[in-house]
């Protein structure tokens, strides 16, 4: 008796014996995207036709997470991933990773997503920020075998040696270029304060726009925009344009010119440091030259008020001298007035003309009546005295 199975069984045996036989991501899928939405910003529903047969088309279901870019109808687009049957009986392909095919649609999926990005503000020049004038640590972002590697490094150690240069090896082109690429901005932001680079490069040489896909990726960019490092970047030639060049803090047109705008040529550094001794030298001499004048007036200025304080002072001096010279005669005069006076009421001259003083101890007798017989006294000449006794 045959086997009976239930719808739902069914289809789950049919999703895996696809899974088995179909490994989700073996095959990429080359059509024209017909009937692209994207529901509630999550789901993304299209249809792949085929370009020779018209009646071929298979639906197809992703998520903005996974699918990343601006896509419309028309454009001819690569996906990878893997069949399923949905419970009402849809065959469709979960979409994994998909990308613009040939050069128009490449162009019209970057035009798509400049206009995006720019109306998130992610190439806002408000938002850039400055690198260090004198880096000491270089994250560098590239493949070892491109020319672009050798360049910068060859460019920076002429300008400027001695930096330290933390080289991630990516694949710049291919289906793991992307991943590769945020890899490295994940490392390097993920480091320690002591390690991480003081700027970030992220460079190739030139190419297609199919060649440039990975600087042109969402992705990448949203890397880029999100970096806690400033990023410069030199992608392709000076004619080439990716939107992680808008992105980054630093546009350089070239690797080379990335090397040039990180670090500057130690020849200008030296001449400018000897032009700005020399200047500071002119500026030290002028300003000692101007002291000098300055002082030399100031001399010629205090010795012309030190000599008008001489000058001044003599006179003071002199008038003094007059002044004193006055004043000691009058006082003299004065002493010879006052001596001619006492000279007349000198009681020595009155004795000598025949008086005397009677003092009985120290007081002078003016009164016979106030002596008695027996008082002693003392009588006074002009030349020497005498004691005696009242009879």
């Amino acid at each position: 008796m045959d086997e009976v199975l239930s719808v739902s069984d069914f289809l789950r045996l049919a999703n895996e014996v696809l899974r088995l036989n179909i490994q989700n991501g073996a095959f990429a899928i080359e059509g024209e995207i017909s009937g692209y939405s994207v529901k509630d910003g999550k789901w993304i529903i299209f249809s792949l036709k085929d370009e020779v047969d018209e009646k071929s088309k298979l639906k197809c279901f992703a998520t903005v997470y996974k699918v990343a870019g601006s896509f419309e109808d028309g454009m001819r687009v690569r996906v990878w991933g893997g069949p399923s049957i949905k419970p009402w009986s849809d065959f469709q392909l979960d979409v994994q990773r998909m990308e613009p095919v040939g050069e128009g649609a490449l162009k019209r999926a970057y035009e798509l997503l400049k206009l995006k990005l720019e109306q998130e503000g992610i190439f806002a020049l408000a938002r850039k920020r400055s690198i260090p004038k004198f880096p000491d640590r270089i994250g560098l972002i590239t493949s070892s075998d491109a020319a672009a590697y050798g360049d910068f490094l060859r460019i920076l150690n002429n300008r400027w040696s001695g930096v330290k240069v933390i080289h991630a090896d990516v694949r710049v082109q291919g289906k793991d270029a992307v991943d590769h690429i945020i890899s490295a901005f994940d490392y390097f932001n993920g480091l320690g304060e002591t390690d991480r680079p003081d700027v970030i490069v992220l460079t190739r040489g030139g190419g297609s726009l199919e060649d440039l896909h990975a600087f042109n990726d969402e992705r990448v960019v949203r890397a880029v925009y999100g970096s806690s490092i400033p990023v410069v970047c030199g992608v392709g030639h000076e004619r080439d344009e990716s939107l992680c060049d808008y992105a980054a803090d630093v546009r350089a047109s070239t690797p080379s010119n990335a090397a040039e705008r990180i670090v500057p040529d130690r020849r200008d550094v030296e001449y400018t440091i000897k032009m700005m001794v020399e200047r500071v030298g002119d500026t030290l001499h002028r300003r000692l030259d101007d002291r000098g004048q300055v002082i030399q007036t100031a001399e010629r200025v205090m010795a012309h008020f030190l000599e008008g304080r001489k000058r001044e002072a003599d006179n003071v001096i002199q008038r003094l001298l007059l002044q004193t010279n006055s004043w000691i005669l009058s006082i003299r005069q004065r002493i010879d007035s006052e001596e001619r006076l006492l000279r007349n009421v000198d009681p020595t001259r009155i004795l000598s003309r025949g008086y005397s003083i009677v003092k009985s101890g120290t007081k002078v007798i003016k009164d016979a009546k106030t002596l008695a017989a027996g008082d002693e006294i003392t009588v006074q000449f002009a030349r020497g005295t005498v004691d005696a006794e009242v009879k």
